[in-house]
């Protein structure tokens, strides 16, 4: 996995305009099944895919934390709200609330494992997102998190071999 991290974001910068194109492609005549589609090569790809090997969302990003993730996690700390943003969360140039710092405070470095798992923020439950209902809505962040995550890039490079398009049409 090390290795297969290493070349990632080389990997993901090469096929950066093409996955854009392929995008700006699908959205002009969207499948009716295209979540379908995802959840099928989401599920394929997370039966093989082991997160506790990689970790590089929780090393490299932060989820954007809800009003309703930090009571949550606030409480499961035992924690003041306002003492649980002062010590880990900022807000980021979009105005949402972030981690501080990278890696990710919960994360332990040694297992990969997150030590907030069942209270954490619903952006991390959810992620890498390639599964959700109207995914064609997230595909600008869809490319970015095939700059971090494994599995998306696998999911997007097998989305592309299942619905080919004829990307040299205007």
């Amino acid at each position: 996995m090390k290795g297969y991290l290493e070349q990632l974001p080389k990997l993901a910068a090469q096929a950066k305009k093409e996955n854009q194109k392929y995008f700006q492609h699908l959205k002009k005549r969207t499948p009716k099944n295209l979540d379908y589609i995802m959840q099928e090569l989401h599920g394929k790809e997370f039966e093989k895919t082991d997160c506790l090997t990689c970790g590089n969302c929780c090393k490299t990003t932060s989820p954007i934390f809800s009003e309703k993730d930090i009571e949550r996690i606030s409480k499961y700390l035992k924690m003041k709200i306002l003492d649980f943003t002062n010590q880990y969360l900022k807000r980021d140039e979009d105005d949402f609330m972030v981690l501080k710092s990278a890696p990710c405070s919960f994360l332990d470095l040694n297992t990969n494992e997150c030590t907030i798992y069942d209270v954490r923020p619903k952006a991390c439950a959810e992620y890498p997102h390639t599964n959700r209902r109207k995914f064609i809505q997230i595909t600008d962040l869809t490319i970015e998190n095939t700059f971090i995550c494994p599995a998306t890039f696998n999911i997007l490079e097998a989305l592309k071999k299942q619905l080919p398009l004829d990307l040299n049409k205007k």
